[in-house]
């Protein structure tokens, strides 16, 4: 046997020396890069939090660490907590774990204990709580190219600390999702076993619901660029809101803007399934229309089973055909 034959050439043992070194080179320099980045967390939180407290607002992610090295980036806050005394404006919750991977590093993802816990003027102090939470994002510039959020277990009610809680609503699951499209921004969602409670809308019964839809805010990536707070002046497009509950189903598309002070107006096709229990619905909603819905959609239920119509909203005034259902209040600032 020949020595060639019983080593490997020196040139290839070269290649798998520098092979090596190079890995152990860019092995450092990923290491180098992660503890630098986890240290550039640590203090533009440090910094951040330092400006909003010299503002007069109390914010706080209570023992911030950082850790997954080497494969994983999670950052992690054992509470978070948001106080403006000035506006009377204050939230908190339990932990929060935002995870980054190596594998893919544009798609974070965070999950959220509760309860959220929040204050605002106007509004009773409320309390909302869940079973998972979870937030994904697909990061892009200059925005993001997603932001989806899923809930299981959902539920609200006013702060029990305030006094006898009372209970708002619930929901088996929840998932919504907002993306651009071009200048605009759309946002999608499904709800399912929503439940309000009667107390807590005056005693009028809605009965346990789903809920899906998808909209269209045009002009909406400036609008969230700009840190646009007001509807007023802006105009969406709904592809296809539906509201079911047993057997009655309620879809509408079209349509609606919102003027400078701040009232509807809408014209949106509205289709229903089985007329008579959407009207048993509306009625429980409705009550003091009971007796012109029930003939409204007694009528309608002669042009079958799954009827459609425009369904007009004039500076807030809404009417279904020619049922007239109300006046809508205007959009808040």
């Amino acid at each position: 046997m020949t020595s060639s034959e019983q080593s490997p050439p020196k040139s290839r043992r070269r290649g798998l020396l520098w092979l090596v070194l190079a890995l152990l080179v860019a092995f450092g320099l990923y290491s180098a890069g992660w503890f630098w980045l986890s240290d550039r967390v640590r203090g533009q939180t440090a910094q951040v939090i330092a400006a909003l407290n010299g503002k007069g607002i109390d914010a706080e992610c209570a023992n911030l660490t950082v850790s997954g090295y080497p494969l994983r980036f999670v950052v992690s806050c054992d509470s978070l907590a948001y106080e403006d005394d000035a506006r009377a404006v204050a939230a908190s919750s339990g932990k929060l774990d935002a995870v980054a991977t190596i594998l893919r590093p544009f798609s974070p993802s965070a999950e959220f204990r509760g309860p959220l816990r929040t204050t605002a003027p106007g509004m009773p102090p409320l309390w909302i709580d869940w079973d998972h939470l979870r937030a994904d994002a697909g990061l892009s510039w200059p925005t993001p190219a997603s932001l989806s959020l899923t809930a299981e277990g959902l539920s609200g009610q006013t702060d029990p600390e305030d006094g006898d809680p009372v209970s708002l609503f619930s929901a088996g699951k929840a998932d919504t999702e907002l993306r651009p499209s071009g200048e605009d921004l759309v946002a999608g969602g499904r709800f399912g076993d929503v439940e309000i409670d009667a107390e807590a809308i005056g005693g009028r019964l809605v009965p346990p619901f789903d809920a899906a839809g998808e909209a269209t805010l045009k002009n909406g990536v400036a609008m969230l660029q700009a840190g646009t707070k007001s509807l007023r002046g802006q105009s969406i497009e709904i592809a296809n809101l539906e509201l079911s509950s047993g057997e009655a189903r309620v879809s509408l598309s079209g349509p609606l803007s919102i003027d400078a002070d701040g009232l509807i107006d809408a014209k949106l096709n509205i289709k229903l399934t089985n007329p008579k229990a959407v009207a048993t619905v509306l009625a429980g909603i409705i009550p003091e229309q009971k007796r012109q819905i029930e003939q409204g959609f007694a009528a309608l239920a002669m042009l079958g089973s799954s009827p459609s119509m425009p369904l007009v909203i004039a500076k807030g005034k809404a009417s279904l055909g020619f049922i007239p259902l109300g006046k809508i209040g205007a959009i808040g600032e």
